[in-house]
């Protein structure tokens, strides 16, 4: 059996330790003066997150369910968490459709929380578009800043995509 390990760098461990606790609906497993681990089993990930680096956060991390009825679970777990939770709802994203919710946390790394129920032959589109693979060589980043803002054929819009 597998299980999936992310290690985000924290500023302040004990506030992103109760976000997590409420957002994952458990305790850690290991908690020390820098340091604090989530082993869960739903999902399978070994989560940590530590303190004393330069720089902080990772681009963003994401829980993705297999039904609607974990969706809206994880959702109320997002709204225990005490952030802002953002509503995207159906939406084409990565080659998918997907249902999903957007939360950060306390040091501003994003988490998506989708459930996914088909295909798509665009990357994706409205905030979720980003340039075709033609055009990639000229996108620098996920916050569309950056990106060419032009259309390359009807199956790519410009914009960024956070999966």
């Amino acid at each position: 059996m597998k299980r999936f390990h992310v290690h985000a760098r924290v500023k302040d461990l004990q506030a992103s330790i109760e976000f997590y606790n409420a957002l994952f609906n458990i305790k850690p497993t290991v908690v020390k003066p820098d340091y604090a681990k989530w082993m869960l089993d739903d999902p399978k990930i070994n989560f940590a997150i530590s303190t004393g680096h330069d720089e902080n956060g990772i681009e963003h991390l994401g829980l993705q369910v297999e039904n609607e009825v974990e969706l809206q679970d994880v959702y109320a777990n997002m709204k225990n968490a005490k952030g802002t939770v953002r509503e995207e709802g159906k939406c084409t994203c990565c080659y998918s459709k997907s249902q999903k919710n957007w939360i950060t946390d306390p040091q501003g790394v994003d988490w998506e929380v989708f459930y996914t129920y088909g295909s798509a032959t665009v990357y994706g589109e409205g905030i979720n578009a980003k340039p075709a693979p033609e055009v990639m060589d000229q996108w620098t980043g996920n916050d569309g800043k950056n990106a060419k803002q032009e259309t390359v054929s009807d199956t790519c819009d410009t914009g960024n995509c956070k999966n």
